[in-house]
């Protein structure tokens, strides 16, 4: 959601001014924090041709992995949770390698979830940075998704998401 702070009759000298990302952030009391660094051979941003490909963030707060094992349904708010710090991560790394206020649109996310073979809620647990996005974002925060289950991700991570952003020239 983008908020207005002023509206200003047209042909005033801004317009009418939106909140940016970091603004948001601030609003909802999160505090993108130093970008986790990359756990092996790959650089976690790589920008090229317009696009901002952020490698694969996983649950970390502090340097150590806040949520570890399979999401089930018993404990599906954590996997949520999990989901949505890891889009902090995202964040964190967009800030720290293009600068947030260059980021024109959410592409794409990959979200996965680690679970076992009978659990089906990988879209819920997506939908908590889905819609974190969403909310930093406002409409350019609405992206395609894919939300996938897998036996085991990086350091027992409970979920794992990359992201794709075009860029501001």
């Amino acid at each position: 959601m983008i908020i207005p702070i002023r509206k200003q009759k047209k042909g005033g000298p801004r317009g009418a001014r939106q909140l940016s990302p970091q603004d948001v952030l601030e609003r909802m009391g999160i505090r993108l924090p130093e970008p986790p660094e990359a756990a092996g051979s790959y650089l976690p941003l790589v920008s090229s041709a317009g696009l901002a490909f952020v490698s694969g963030q996983i649950p970390v707060r502090s340097g150590r992995v806040e949520f570890c094992g399979p999401a089930t349904d018993e404990g599906i708010g954590r996997a949520r949770e999990s989901a949505r710090l890891c889009a902090v991560n995202v964040m964190a790394q967009l800030k720290a390698g293009v600068g947030l206020e260059r980021v024109a649109r959410i592409v794409r996310l990959s979200v996965y979830v680690q679970c076992g073979p009978g659990f089906t809620r990988h879209p819920e647990v997506a939908n908590a940075a889905s819609d974190l996005l969403a909310e930093v974002f406002g409409e350019q925060g609405r992206h395609a998704r894919a939300a996938v289950g897998v036996s085991s991700l990086p350091l027992g991570a409970t979920t794992e998401i990359e992201a794709v952003a075009e860029l501001k020239p």
